[in-house]
């Protein structure tokens, strides 16, 4: 049968593999995360305070490409299992700064063996193929 929108075709769709290789991907992060009770945005959370130990909720959003709507129960969740806190700026009280704990460090000896578990189980590409894919994807998310 001859296709009149060939721009509606999933194959036409550069969204559609994109999509799929996402959730392909966090789906493989589960069997390490889920026996320490995180989901892969709550421990992308924590590797951005582990790095940074504290920041505000929107450089939050900013550096993972999330909104406050999925950020603030995931937030709430993590302080309520002790991981991190969350306070108003002294300066300006809409600003709201989260902060990893102790508990949420003592997470990263945990956690610290996932992306080498990760690299191995990445993907079929080379290694100059997975730098440039990382770059190209990059790029997109600059758009």
């Amino acid at each position: 049968m001859a296709q009149e929108y060939e721009q509606l075709l999933l194959r036409s769709q550069l969204c559609f593999p994109l999509y799929a290789c996402g959730r392909k991907i966090v789906s493989s992060y589960t069997p390490y995360l889920k026996p320490l009770g995180l989901t892969y945005t709550q421990y992308i959370v924590l590797m951005v305070l582990w790095e940074k130990e504290s920041v505000n909720v929107g450089q939050l959003g900013e550096t993972l490409h999330l909104d406050a709507g999925t950020l603030t129960p995931l937030l709430k969740r993590l302080e309520k299992e002790g991981y991190v806190t969350r306070e108003r700026s002294k300066e300006d009280e809409r600003i709201t700064i989260v902060t990893i704990t102790k508990e949420g460090n003592a997470l990263k000896e945990k956690c610290k063996d996932i992306p080498l578990k990760m690299g191995c189980r990445r993907s079929p590409l080379n290694e100059k193929e997975a730098k440039e894919l990382y770059g190209l994807l990059y790029k997109l998310l600059e758009e």
